[in-house]
């Protein structure tokens, strides 16, 4: 990227403030109060830590530090498609997610994370995936959804869960005795990627919940999806780095591509010891 570069927004500045201005690399660099020679020692520091973690922080970042205090009388813990096609190696997604859901150890943290908020005793809420034989007469679709759609979180009948233990949209083992305690939310499914067809938001608004720990799968898709639903809609997120995986493909890492954007817009990113501890101190 050049040090001027033009960039043209849909709606342009020219639209509603006068004369359109072009923007500049040093320019909203500068507006983040980063000089450029920070930026080049940065981005060399940063270039050498990708050498030996590429999810590493940068170690001199342009973005402010941002954190939450958790009040817990307002806070819960919302779970991603904790399901057995994304997380197992017995699932239809393992290929494309088992290496970064083994790195990052990722069934073990979100059942530190189910034990935390129990014990926190805070709402856990689940918004899962599934689909049903009539969902694959849809006639249009991008390619994540084009290969859900290829038998991924499959049940036969939204009102019957015959059939459904040990599937891959069944819970991961791990999780039943969390999520089947009978205090657990667990949310109409959600269709492709973010939580607007569910009724998440309003399990949450309903219990004055204003602040997330969120976690689950996948990192650049629901997760990510997730999130961005849920701050625009007012609620403090804090997304748990860890406690998630994203698929790793010719296309690209997809963890690698969540982790830049989860720093860009979440209330705090935390690890899930990190989350743990939030959750214990506040309690």
């Amino acid at each position: 990227m050049s040090d001027r570069t033009t960039i043209t927004p849909v709606l342009g500045h020219a639209d509603c403030c006068g004369d359109a201005h072009p923007l500049s690399r040093r320019g909203i660099l500068g507006a983040l109060g980063v000089s450029a020679g920070l930026v080049a020692v940065g981005t060399e520091a940063h270039a050498n830590a990708a050498v030996r973690d590429p999810y590493a922080d940068p170690a001199n970042p342009a973005l402010p530090r941002i954190d939450m205090d958790l009040d817990l009388s307002r806070t819960a813990l919302v779970i991603i498609d904790p399901q057995v096609d994304f997380l197992s190696p017995k699932g239809k997604a393992w290929g494309a997610f088992g290496e970064s859901i083994t790195e990052h150890n990722t069934v073990a943290n979100l059942t530190r994370l189910f034990q935390a908020a129990k014990k926190a005793a805070i709402p856990v809420a689940i918004s899962p995936h599934y689909y049903y034989p009539y969902d694959a007469e849809w006639k249009h679709g991008g390619a994540g959804e084009t290969v859900m759609h290829q038998g991924w979180f499959a049940r036969k009948d939204p009102l019957s869960v015959k059939g459904f233990e040990n599937t891959g949209a069944d819970w991961m083992p791990e999780f039943k005795r969390f999520i089947e305690d009978g205090k657990t939310i667990v949310c109409s499914p959600h269709k492709l990627f973010g939580p607007q067809p569910n009724d998440l938001e309003l399990q949450l608004r309903k219990r004055r919940v204003d602040q997330i720990v969120l976690a689950g799968m996948s990192a650049n898709l629901c997760v990510e999806s997730h999130l961005r639903e849920l701050i625009e809609r007012g609620f403090e997120v804090a997304v748990v780095r860890d406690a998630t995986a994203g698929g790793k493909l010719p296309e690209g890492d997809g963890y690698l591509a969540a982790l830049v954007n989860y720093r860009w817009l979440a209330n705090a990113l935390w690890t899930t010891d990190e989350a743990v501890k939030h959750l214990t101190k506040a309690s």
